[in-house]
């Protein structure tokens, strides 16, 4: 069995993220010190605004840190060129660009091409892979529709499946259950981490559905203002981290049930 160490796909050092705009340098968050393992599912949880998907872009290379240094798999991410990150990294971006004109196929088969050569012809292996993401994620009767013809809920498995059929050690998603209803986002969470455990895969989501993070997750990133933590959800419940994660006028942490609640009124 592989050691610890051996095991580790990411890790930042005294990470700070933030972006420059007309008015100079913006931090968002600084101090960031994450070491995440294979297999795992980890949600990025906090408020609106505190940075979640700017720590996604970070550490998946969109977007440069200020400062400090992110390693993929022990080597430091802004050795990597384009190609090299592909083949580490897998994105599934809220709102990115594609072509709904593709068939499921086509798209999943997309994921293959930081390996394809320059004509972009998929080889027996391509082809594996491809057929491989489509039976993981269970979406073997859409394999042939076009992509416009599919619910968010069944476009979502399929940009999942891209991910899957890229290989990387590691695939990051921004908020995957967005616009899909209680049941579809159980759903997607659920079989991220059954993906995570069958292809030994880091997998990373920023995400507002906190509970369904605590319920599922084998560990959360925790964005507070001042400060930024990895742990499991149980030892961040004991610990009381989450209890001021929000304003306490409206909702509350209930540790006994392990989850946020409404405050009744008085």
């Amino acid at each position: 069995m592989k050691s610890n160490a051996e095991n580790i796909t990411l890790k930042t050092s005294n990470l700070e993220i933030g972006y420059q705009d007309k008015k100079g340098v913006k931090s968002i968050a600084e101090k960031i010190d994450l070491e995440v393992h294979k297999s795992e599912l980890i949600a990025v949880i906090g408020v609106n605004g505190i940075g979640k998907s700017t720590l996604l872009r970070t550490i998946s290379g969109i977007q440069q840190a200020l400062s400090g240094a992110v390693e993929i798999e022990g080597k430091n991410l802004n050795a990597l060129n384009d190609l090299q990150r592909a083949s580490q990294i897998g994105l599934v971006l809220t709102n990115q660009p594609i072509s709904k004109n593709l068939s499921v196929f086509e798209l999943i088969a997309l994921g293959r091409q930081p390996y394809t050569n320059w004509l972009g012809k998929l080889s027996k292996i391509d082809i594996e892979k491809i057929e491989n993401a489509i039976k993981l994620t269970s979406i073997e009767s859409l394999k042939d529709r076009k992509c416009y013809e599919l619910s968010d809920g069944q476009l979502q498995r399929v940009l999942i499946a891209r991910a899957i059929a890229q290989d990387t050690p590691i695939i990051i998603l921004d908020e995957p259950t967005t616009h899909l209803d209680m049941y579809h986002k159980a759903y997607v969470v659920k079989l991220l981490k059954k993906l995570a455990k069958q292809t030994n895969k880091t997998i990373i989501f920023a995400s507002h559905e906190i509970n369904l993070a605590i319920q599922i997750c084998d560990k959360i990133i925790l964005m507070h203002p001042k400060k930024t933590q990895i742990d499991t959800p149980e030892n961040l419940i004991s610990s009381g981290a989450f209890q001021d994660l929000f304003p306490k006028d409206l909702i509350h942490f209930d540790e006994i049930s392990g989850a946020f609640r409404i405050k009744n009124e008085d």
